[in-house]
């Protein structure tokens, strides 16, 4: 009877450590300890990361410590794409400046997790400056009485939380969207 439970258990074991292992591959994340996360609530770093000298506050989905260092971690679970989106490189990139400020280690690069493709972005000496040149540019736009849209597609005038306040939204609610 013991050897039969004991074969049980290891089976159990074997079973729960290949789910486990499955899963991490199918994440398409490297395999690291994970500092802080935005989906998990048991882990030690679950503050917003908050630089007051930029105005600029957020939580990377992880932070990973590497060897390399501290790595954030931003993912898109439905974006399919060849090549990492501008926008999603800007957010990447604040989140390299939120830890460096904040957790004091500044990260070698970020990772940028897609449905299909896992980018790795280098936060080197231009992407740092190309985010603070943006983050002083949404600044002057918000000190601004009103700033322009500066794109032509309905469905981001419909995600965006300022569409029923904004005379160039493109998406004006009917009762058909409602449905």
């Amino acid at each position: 009877m013991s050897a039969t439970l004991l074969f049980i258990c290891a089976l159990g074991v074997i079973t729960i450590w290949y789910i486990a292992h499955r899963m991490r591959q199918q994440s398409g994340l490297p395999w690291a300890t994970t500092l802080a996360s935005d989906v998990n609530d048991a882990l030690p770093y679950q503050e917003t990361l908050i630089a007051h000298e930029y105005g600029l506050m957020g939580k990377p989905d992880y932070v990973l410590q590497r060897r390399e260092g501290l790595i954030p971690v931003e993912v898109k679970p439905t974006r399919r794409a060849k090549q990492p989106y501008e926008s999603d490189m800007m957010q990447l990139a604040a989140y390299c400046l939120l830890v460096e400020t904040c957790l004091g280690e500044r990260p070698p690069y970020g990772l940028l997790r897609y449905a299909n493709h896992t980018f790795r972005i280098d936060y080197d000496d231009g992407l740092r400056n190309d985010i603070l040149t943006v983050i002083t540019s949404m600044h002057t736009a918000r000190q601004q009485s009103a700033s322009d849209r500066n794109h032509h597609t309905r469905s981001r005038c419909r995600g965006c939380g300022f569409a029923t306040q904004c005379e160039q939204s493109l998406f004006i609610e009917t009762e058909e969207d409602d449905r």
